[in-house]
């Protein structure tokens, strides 16, 4: 039993990395465009069109390098999500492969977050500048943004999140329960093959509904909408099996005390 506690820290510092990154990631990707201010050094008008961008190398350069950053981050949680790695991984680290897992994505998230390099003389797509967009796009968006951070925490906890961070696992072996995975039904594994990411839709709303979309979060948005998009095999099968589940669980959610207790 000893040995088998000894797990249980190294569980829980995993998790606090992930919590810490997600705050971050909250950060990074609402409060920073919706709150900040793009740093301007010349006037609107001086901005750089798209194809003059191209051969601009104070534009090109930070480019490259976000795209290198945003290219780790995606290698790491691919390469590592494979049944190959995996199993390497558990073989070499049994119970904390999906802690070590876990740890490794939030790692290569904050590689992107920390040296993210912004382009605030690069091309616009769009930006809220006259009133009264000025005012109330921004306003908007963050409503949104709210809204999808919300809806991505409810459905983290619906999505087993103890589970999900690693956490669980490392709890069943120490209990001798086994696998939680192995506990789980056919339909269910089924989902889980085909879903990488539960919260698709609403990543997507905060990567894009921004006042401003400069060049730096456009390559943000495309690229991890290209992953998040390529991560996804859902059919009717699962989406049924999904939605069961969902109403199943907020059904107990909000089943009386007292019925909980019979």
């Amino acid at each position: 039993m000893a040995p088998a506690l000894l797990l249980i820290p190294a569980a829980l510092a995993s998790f606090i990395l992930a919590f810490g990154t997600g705050v971050e990631f909250v950060r990074f990707t609402s409060l920073r465009p919706l709150l900040g201010r793009i740093s301007e050094s010349g006037s609107p008008d001086a901005r750089q069109g798209w194809l003059a961008a191209l051969q601009d190398q104070s534009i090109l350069v930070p480019l490259v390098w976000d795209l290198g950053l945003l290219l780790l981050f995606v290698g790491q949680h691919s390469l590592m999500a494979t049944e190959t790695v995996k199993e390497w991984m558990s073989r070499y680290f049994g119970v904390l492969q999906r802690s070590l897992y876990v740890a490794c994505t939030a790692l290569a998230l904050q590689l992107v977050m920390r040296y993210w390099e912004p382009v605030p003389r690069g091309p616009v797509l769009w930006e809220t500048r006259t009133e009264p967009w000025a005012t109330w796009v921004p306003l908007l968006c963050f409503v949104l943004h709210v809204i999808s951070w919300l809806l991505i925490f409810s459905i983290l906890l619906v999505f087993d999140y103890a589970e999900l961070m690693g956490l669980k696992q490392v709890y069943y072996h120490v209990l001798g329960l086994g696998e939680p995975l192995a506990l789980k039904s056919p339909r269910a594994l089924r989902l889980f093959s085909h879903l990488r990411h539960p919260v698709c839709v609403e990543l997507l709303t905060v990567l894009w509904v921004v006042p401003t979309l400069g060049t730096d979060r456009l390559l943000l948005a495309l690229l991890l909408t290209l992953y998040l998009g390529l991560a996804h095999g859902l059919d009717q099968h699962d989406l049924r099996y999904l939605r069961a589940q969902l109403q199943r669980k907020l059904h107990l959610l909000s089943r009386p005390q007292d019925g909980e207790a019979e």
